[in-house]
């Protein structure tokens, strides 16, 4: 029983551990830049200056198989799947945009990369795109993703804006801060574009 008890504290102390390095390596990623504009208690709306991603396209409907089908092909572009076998580093957060018919992910490129300065992917399914600058509004939850939280915090987002005149644009989207194995500390956040008058 003794052994039994040291072999099990051992165990819990190194996932303790290993959550606490996971944590921190996140916490050091790059993350792409925005700029909080206004805070409401329900959401804050922020400016997203223009910034380059790897995108999949894909037909599937859910959170889960998009993230299952769309992560396998980004990751094996940034882990050298490329033209000049080339290792990218992992920014967060993950876009996912999961539409009724056509849907996408995308994996934002480290800062230092541009369209004309990135590998071109292997796969002919992973794409590199430049996005428009724009301001959205953001609203965050904690925990794992879900395709029932998402349509939750979706709603929420949607009800808010209407409460407060806000004009939005086309799809609400997912945006993801962390590693599937990561436990604590999980950010997840839903965004639309807004019609804003920078003035």
């Amino acid at each position: 029983m003794k052994t039994f008890l040291i072999i099990t504290c051992i165990i819990i102390g190194l996932f303790l551990v290993f959550q606490i390095y996971t944590t921190m390596s996140t916490n050091k990623s790059e993350t792409q830049a925005y700029k909080v504009i206004k805070v409401e208690k329900e959401f804050e709306i922020r400016f997203y200056p223009s910034a380059t991603m790897a995108m999949i396209s894909s037909s599937t409907k859910t959170y889960k198989e998009l993230g299952s089908s769309g992560f396998t092909k980004l990751a094996g572009y940034i882990f050298g799947g490329n033209k000049e076998k080339k290792q990218i580093a992992m920014t967060s957060p993950v876009h996912m945009d999961i539409g009724d018919s056509v849907s996408s992910m995308s994996f934002v490129m480290p800062s230092i990369y541009n369209k004309d300065n990135l590998p071109l992917p292997d796969n002919s399914d992973v794409t590199i795109k430049t996005t428009p600058e724009e301001y959205v509004a953001a609203i965050k939850f904690g925990g794992f993703a879900s395709n029932d939280n998402i349509k939750k915090h979706t709603e929420m987002l949607e009800s808010s804006l209407k409460e407060h005149h806000l004009s939005y644009y086309g799809h609400f989207r997912y945006l993801g801060y962390n590693p599937p194995y990561q436990l604590f500390g999980r950010r997840n956040e839903i965004i639309v574009a807004l019609n804003w008058d920078s003035k």
